[in-house]
């Protein structure tokens, strides 16, 4: 069994978080579609319009500047993430929403595999049955609107790129979260990633100031400050494996969102899948629950 002893007490309320997290992070794609600035801009304007705040946050947290170690793993997971951002947004408008949200969420299988690799060992008991229901839910709630087609190839293969980098911004905000505050991470990542993605959207001669700020300014506040702020901050206290699962919450919001904001048909199968995604992030906290909430 792959052991997660490494994780920081991972109480009640840091599991909360990481599911409200991804919540909040289940809107983004939506959001980048209402945006009237091309994808990349959107990505830009999501960290710039949050910046500001997530400065203001950090500097209450006090600690001090970072040292030239943290500092180095921050920017390098900033890299990362705008690249994501980048490939993700432009898979967004390439392909099909579920095709984009079945393909980005590939860091939830490539941050199970990082597991068992680390381990050594393979899943058993209850965390062998948690990841089959997890990938089992997520693909009967992708596999109805799914659609494999020539027109979505360049989507979803910048979709699944953009799983691939947020694994690795994953694995190293992880890594320097043991050092360093939640929002300081995530300001020195931002600050990175505002000039990558100011010049990969300036050299796709995209539309880059919006005529409504609305879309924006959400996806700023819901995405990067709520979504990412309670994700980064319950990162050290989970293993890569439960964080990999929690992160198919995102397909099940999806769906969800559709039935309710868009009057999209919600099936017998899609509740199934639903189900099963909820009973697989309780199954994986059975080995935990003995462990002291915090």
């Amino acid at each position: 069994m792959i052991d997660d002893s490494a994780a920081t007490q991972p109480g009640r309320w840091a599991f909360l978080a990481l599911l409200g997290g991804n919540l909040a992070l289940a809107f983004g794609a939506m959001l980048v579609r209402f945006a009237d600035t091309g994808p990349v801009a959107s990505g830009f304007w999501r960290l710039a319009l949050a910046l500001p705040l997530l400065l203001l946050l950090a500097r209450r947290e006090g600690g001090g500047w970072p040292s030239s170690r943290n500092l180095s793993i921050a920017v390098g997971a900033g890299v990362f993430f705008a690249l994501d951002l980048a490939a993700w947004h432009l898979g967004i408008l390439q392909t099909k929403v579920a095709n984009a949200t079945l393909f980005g969420n590939a860091a939830s299988l490539l941050l199970v595999i990082w597991s068992i690799m680390l381990a050594r060992a393979l899943p058993r008991g209850w965390q062998a049955i948690a990841i089959l229901l997890a990938f089992a839910g997520s693909i009967l709630l992708m596999g109805q609107s799914y659609e494999l087609s020539p027109d979505y190839l360049v989507g979803d293969l910048l979709s699944l790129l953009a799983g691939a980098l947020y694994t690795g911004y994953v694995l190293l905000m992880q890594r320097v979260r043991g050092d360093i505050g939640p929002w300081s991470a995530l300001s020195i990542s931002a600050a990175t990633g505002l000039p990558i993605l100011f010049l990969t959207s300036a050299a796709l001669g995209e539309a880059f100031l919006p005529t409504d700020w609305t879309p924006l300014i959400s996806l700023a506040l819901s995405s990067q400050i709520v979504g990412q702020g309670l994700l980064i901050w319950a990162l050290p206290r989970f293993s890569p494996l439960i964080i990999g699962l929690t992160l198919l919450v995102q397909p099940a919001v999806a769906a969800l969102a559709g039935w309710i904001g868009f009057g999209e048909t919600l099936t017998a199968v899609d509740v199934v899948g639903g189900v099963m995604v909820g009973a697989a992030l309780v199954l994986i906290r059975l080995p935990s629950r003995a462990e002291r909430p915090i």
